[in-house]
């Protein structure tokens, strides 16, 4: 069954991402679709460490993205199409092209903006870097 790896940071390009996975599962049948979201380990330094743990910032990072990754959730489960939801820690592009290989995913798909506001000036930092990274085709969604 093909694979493909949907990265989602919970950007209105990153559902339009999810929407075609979920048109490419219907239009071919057996196709499974991951998606991951990854945010970078928490740097806690000089004071904040007094008050918010490494634990602690750790739990509150994943609630987040629970809460980021819901709405790719919700579309996969009305759209009845056999998926997967992880929430990865570690370098964001290096991240995905790594999963990716180790899912053994056909494909990547995400959107070309995320959430950042330098984001319009042309296509997304970690699009480009996965681009270049990834062994398998990305697919962008605008």
């Amino acid at each position: 069954m093909p694979k493909v790896l949907v990265a989602f940071d919970g950007s209105e390009s990153a559902l339009r991402a999810v929407r075609y996975s979920i048109a490419l599962a219907e239009q071919n049948g057996a196709l499974s679709i991951h998606v991951v979201t990854v945010h970078e380990d928490p740097v806690i330094y000089g004071e904040i460490a007094v008050y918010v743990s490494v634990e602690k910032m750790r739990q509150l990072q994943r609630q987040h993205c629970e809460s980021v990754i819901a709405p790719a959730e919700e579309l996969l489960k009305n759209a009845w199409v056999p998926y997967t939801i992880e929430i990865l820690v570690g370098r964001i592009a290096e991240t995905i092209a790594r999963h990716a290989v180790e899912l053994g995913c056909d494909r990547v798909v995400m959107g070309t903006h995320g959430l950042t506001a330098i984001g319009s000036l042309g296509m997304g930092a970690v699009a480009t870097k996965v681009i270049h990274l990834a062994t398998m085709p990305v697919t962008l969604v605008k």
